[in-house]
């Protein structure tokens, strides 16, 4: 045991110093001789994301932020031109569809017939007067809201006699021009929440109604509150009548814009394009990209259906590739020194 303690232990202890410092030394003065890298030469690569067209089933649905409105009412007009004769209703009557609501007479003019006595003596005699009268009958069941006619008035073909408010409530809101696109099929339907009100119903008759070119719509809606569709489209559906609703409660109104099976898709973030048509990328077998049109069919917002022009198993760029606005070549665009871009337009196309 001495023998380790005098000279083994020592002699390994000057060893591994030695060993340490032979590799200090070297560090120091002997570094490895390597290629050093040139800044101006990018050393990373930049491979784009690629995705494949696969079966899919998709569901797209469109949410529209209405309100619950009472039917507007509807007028009874004169038929004939005369003087009103009888009015057997007044406001707040309940009325059925087909009760008279007045009664209009017009004269009708009588020529004087000659009476020639057996002296020869010629008399006129004016026959009595006739009249020819029309009944204003209710247009649909419900409560008389106006009566602006008063017995003795004249009133011409076209007047409004009075007005019936229907007892019935409509769904209505608008509906933005690129959710249309998700509507292949027109909806005859709709479900609908009514914030505050009674749970989940389906409303019917659904229409979808645009105003026409130069007609000017009301400011506000049959509730009297401000009309947000007055430049656009407005969905409308009926109430059930075992529902109970009021004017004014806010409401929510889904439409099934359609689903399908087994259908091509990508997601919609490889696709030029939301509906009808659109672009798309694919990849070929050597790695470059070819630009390709396809038919679009449903998009749910995640992913859209290709119905032409690409194959299922298809490679395509999973993002649609941006110009670069700097390129001289793309539209005479200069990068300022503020990062701005700049194009002239003078130039452009």
């Amino acid at each position: 045991m001495g023998v380790w303690r005098k000279w083994i232990f020592p002699i390994l202890r000057i060893a591994v110093f030695a060993a340490i410092a032979i590799a200090l030394v070297k560090v120091a003065f002997f570094p490895d001789v390597s290629a050093e890298a040139d800044p101006a030469v990018p050393t990373g690569s930049i491979t784009e994301p690629v995705t494949e067209v696969a079966l899919g089933a998709i569901t797209t649905t469109v949410v529209v932020d209405g309100s619950v409105a009472a039917d507007p009412a509807s007028p009874a007009r004169a038929t004939l031109a005369g003087e009103i004769s009888v009015v057997p209703v007044s406001v707040g009557q309940a009325v059925n569809a087909g009760d008279s609501l007045a009664t209009i007479r017009q004269e009708i003019p009588q020529e004087p017939i000659a009476n020639t006595d057996a002296d020869g003596n010629v008399t006129m005699t004016q026959p009595k007067v006739k009249y020819k009268t029309a009944t204003v009958t209710a247009p649909v069941t419900g409560v008389v809201s106006s009566v602006p006619m008063l017995v003795g008035q004249i009133v011409a073909v076209g007047d409004v006699i009075a007005t019936v408010a229907p007892p019935t409530f409509s769904v209505t809101g608008p509906i933005r021009p690129e959710d249309q696109f998700k509507l292949v099929q027109q909806p005859t339907e709709g479900q609908v929440e009514v914030v505050g009100g009674p749970g989940a119903f389906t409303c019917t008759g659904l229409t979808i109604s645009s105003p026409l070119a130069g007609a000017e719509p009301p400011a506000t809606d049959p509730s009297g509150t401000p009309n947000p569709s007055a430049s656009g489209a407005t969905v409308r559906c009926a109430v059930p009548a075992d529902v109970r609703v009021f004017a004014g409660l806010t409401a929510k109104l889904t439409l099934a814009g359609g689903s399908v099976e087994n259908a091509m898709t990508l997601p919609v973030t490889a696709v030029k394009g939301n509906a009808v048509s659109g672009t798309v990328w694919v990849v070929g077998k050597d790695g470059t990209s070819e630009e390709r049109a396809v038919t679009l069919g449903l998009n749910d917002g995640t992913v859209v259906q290709i119905t032409d022009g690409i194959a299922e198993g298809d490679s395509v760029l999973e993002f649609v590739p941006v110009v670069d606005a700097t390129d001289p070549a793309q539209g005479n665009c200069i990068e300022q020194p503020d990062g701005t871009v700049f194009c002239d337009e003078s130039v452009v196309g």
